[in-house]
């Protein structure tokens, strides 16, 4: 189940990296990162922080973690790791994780000047273009995959 959240709820695909014990990779999936979207605007529009529109009960679902013994560099090289997310048989968005704007390596490096980062957290990476909503039904697949085609991990649900 994708969240019951009422109001118009965004979908963002994306790569979640679990950190270990040298805040490095530890392990990698797929992640749907959910947004109300008309709380964040209205928030934003009265330059309020916005990260009520971000979190609500099953605002971030996480799929199955893969093992991953690289640094956060070797994310994004030569074209490794793709996301995808496809609705109702439709491809939304679909991206090689060396296409993000910014990259898995420069999020974290911005991370560590202020946040009280540690080892077990979740970082998500960030997303590919085609967000869009989601609607009560919708049946959505979002992967993670290797680049010969394989799928490291996935998430299927159906909107509620």
């Amino acid at each position: 189940m994708v969240s019951s959240h009422p109001g118009s709820v965004h979908h963002e695909v994306e790569c979640v990296v679990r950190l270990g014990n040298n805040l490095q990779p530890e392990s990698i999936a797929v992640g749907l990162d959910l947004t109300d979207r008309e709380t964040q605007s209205q928030l934003r529009a009265e330059q309020l922080p916005w990260s009520k529109g971000k979190c609500f009960r099953g605002s971030a679902v996480i799929g199955n973690f893969n093992s991953y013994d690289k640094d956060f560099e070797s994310l994004c090289e030569d074209g490794r790791l793709r996301i995808r997310l496809v609705v109702n048989g439709e491809v939304r968005q679909d991206d090689l994780l060396s296409n993000m704007a910014i990259t898995p390596a420069q999020q974290m490096a911005d991370l560590l000047k202020w946040a009280p980062v540690a080892a077990g957290d979740c970082l998500f990476t960030g997303t590919p273009a085609g967000v869009a909503q989601l609607h009560a039904g919708d049946t959505v697949v979002a992967t993670l995959e290797t680049a010969d085609g394989e799928v490291i991990s996935k998430i299927e649900a159906v909107c509620q």
